[in-house]
């Protein structure tokens, strides 16, 4: 595909918008790639684009162009500090969908007061890399039908790896889980990225609620952190997610900064 999709002058020389591929917008300045546009579909079926352009009217021509071409609603993530940014969205047409909050989490339980917490009666936790994978699968499905029965999973930090259809867990051995008996009934997930391990989800059955699973998962995690050497995590957080917030910020963690998910409907 290479349709020219509209032109516009920025100063001496026209800006041609081009859709190369189904996915794909480049803006070209005599003869030179000013600006592009990228579009990926995510895992709960939402349509995700971001522009890259060193000029606003650039920006403005690529995304006249985009949302031409594309059906709505359409999404973006910005960082909530670049203003910029968000003035160049919300002049295509963009409103604020809602805000996560991104948090550094100390490990040192002497920081976290995490240190003494247990699961409760019955409930036992199983390391990252010894959970069965069938019944740890079969708990992440309950719980994204749980989540998606109720607030809805796009409410859940953005979640952007590729994976096949219908598969939701990549990699069994990022996480840990509480098993209570012989069932497994809450689980997390950590990163172990170069920079900063980052704890993706957090996540307990509603019919197990309120009883300090979570923060019990939250306990072993930090506390496996801090004896190989890792000073701080990374998590975020929905800001309507009030129950996370307060697990994260009772054990010391720190707002950093935030993120925007806007949309055009």
């Amino acid at each position: 595909m290479n349709f020219a999709h509209s032109t516009s002058g920025t100063g001496n020389h026209a800006v041609a918008v081009t859709r190369v591929s189904d996915m794909q917008w480049h803006a070209v300045e005599d003869d030179l790639t000013v600006g592009r546009g990228v579009a990926s579909r995510r895992p709960d079926g939402r349509l995700f684009i971001s522009i890259d352009a060193w000029h606003g009217a650039v920006f403005d021509r690529i995304a006249d162009a985009m949302l031409t071409d594309l059906p709505t609603p359409l999404y973006t993530v910005i960082d909530e500090a670049d203003h910029d940014s968000r003035s160049a969205w919300e002049r295509a047409g963009f409103v604020t969908a809602r805000r996560e909050w991104g948090y550094l989490v100390p490990t040192d339980p002497q920081v976290t007061g995490l240190g003494s917490v247990r699961p409760p009666s019955g409930v036992t936790i199983v390391p990252a890399g010894a959970a069965e994978e069938g019944p740890l699968r079969a708990l992440d499905r309950v719980i994204r039908d749980e989540v998606e029965a109720s607030v809805g999973w796009h409410t859940m930090p953005a979640e952007v790896l590729p994976r096949p259809a219908g598969t939701t867990l990549l990699d069994p051995s990022k996480y840990a889980v509480a098993r209570h008996v012989d069932q497994y009934v809450g689980l997390i997930r950590v990163a172990p990225l170069t920079r900063r391990p980052r704890i993706g989800l957090i996540a307990v059955r509603a019919d197990r609620h309120r009883r300090g699973i979570a923060r019990a998962l939250l306990a072993h995690a930090l506390g496996s952190l801090h004896r190989s050497g890792t000073a701080t995590a990374w998590a975020e957080v929905n800001e309507s997610n009030a129950a996370a917030i307060a697990l994260f910020e009772s054990s010391g963690a720190r707002r950093a900064d935030s993120t925007l998910e806007l949309v055009r409907r």
